[in-house]
């Protein structure tokens, strides 16, 4: 019966973990929160001074005993207690307008395809000490295809492409269940790297991850586009070691990025090609959805239509389809609980 009470003031969430951003679900409420999944760390004192937005501006500007790190790898737990702060960070913030703060809620968490029973756990973990009852995993393409509202328990094929900041994830899924997978730890993250080493090849040019990031959003594609687009991008010449500001257009950044968008594009094929003929039909009918922030890319669904020979569209928001899928979990458990993956934990006391 206290079970029951405390739940009632406990806000039931659902996280997209991401390699580059975490965005919150809170049930009955909707997306509320959607920051960077960057941590600022005292490394003297081992204090956590921001975590955020707040420390997504510290990136690149701080004294050396201050460092702005990212605690996941390719959607993966690499820095453990600082993906418990964050967790926690994001739990208190979904409570804060409550009065009663006893509940522990349930928390759905998003997470890549193939990871290991430790990467599992170590989620689970992280979730727990954060102050979760009851941490739930969901892979990040059963979510995204829940979070546009796919048929996935239908006996039909529904092929996702879900394209985060540390990782691809490619998923044909039928009757509630993922029957190929595919991850490739080659993303946005990636696309900003080939970026920067572009410009230090080709301009002796160093530039910094979010100058690479805001250049991509700017003017990058994956294919060439009707109208020529340039943009300035500022870094330090290598040679001189003197600031310097140069002229970049789009197919300078399409052929920085060119390597990296072909393995996406293998990915994608060898997925097609391995799905069964039957599944195969339903595919051609409903066609491939692209999803994550990537799939923003300018004329990448064009590209994947033109080598698979399939149509293809880009979802709704699919920035947020992941954690709109893990909201819709936490908010139909019943229905969706068998989408949950299996893992081999203890309870916490709620």
């Amino acid at each position: 019966m206290l079970k029951k009470i405390f739940n009632k003031f406990s806000h039931d969430i659902g996280i997209d973990l991401g390699t580059a951003n975490c965005l919150v679900y809170i049930k009955g409420r909707g997306i509320a929160m959607s920051e960077p999944s960057v941590v600022a760390v005292n490394s003297k004192t081992g204090q956590i001074l921001a975590i955020g937005e707040e420390a997504r501006k510290m990136v690149g500007k701080t004294p050396g005993h201050i460092v702005a790190t990212r605690p996941l790898v390719s959607g993966v737990v690499s820095d453990f207690d600082a993906t418990e702060q964050m967790l926690r960070y994001f739990i208190e913030k979904a409570h804060e307008d409550s009065f009663f703060l006893h509940g522990r809620p349930r928390v759905v968490v998003g997470i890549p395809c193939g990871v290991t029973e430790v990467e599992r756990r170590a989620v689970q973990d992280a979730g727990k000490n954060a102050g979760a009852g009851k941490v739930h995993l969901i892979e990040e393409p059963m979510a995204a295809a829940i979070g546009v509202r796919l048929p996935i328990q239908d006996p039909g094929g529904n092929f996702i492409v879900d394209i985060g900041g540390g990782t691809t994830e490619v998923a044909v899924i039928s009757l509630g269940g993922i029957v190929i997978s595919k991850s490739l730890r080659v993303a946005g993250d990636k696309l900003n790297n080939d970026i920067i080493s572009f410009a230090e090849k080709e301009y002796k040019l160093l530039i910094g991850e979010r100058t690479a990031e805001d250049v991509k959003i700017k003017i990058g594609s994956a294919c060439p586009l009707e109208e020529r687009m340039e943009s300035t991008i500022k870094g330090r010449n290598l040679v001189t070691g003197l600031p310097e500001e140069i002229v970049v257009t789009d197919e300078d950044i399409r052929r920085a990025m060119a390597k990296s968008i072909r393995e996406i594009i293998k990915t994608i094929k060898d997925t097609v090609e391995e799905t069964p003929p039957e599944l195969l039909a339903d595919i051609m009918l409903r066609g491939i959805y692209l999803l994550g922030g990537g799939g923003l890319l300018r004329g990448l669904d064009k590209l994947i239509e033109e080598e698979t020979k399939i149509k293809t569209q880009t979802g709704d928001d699919p920035l947020t389809a992941v954690v709109r899928g893990a909201g819709y979990a936490v908010e139909n458990m019943d229905i969706h609980k068998e989408v949950f993956l299996e893992t081999k934990e203890l309870d916490a006391p709620r």
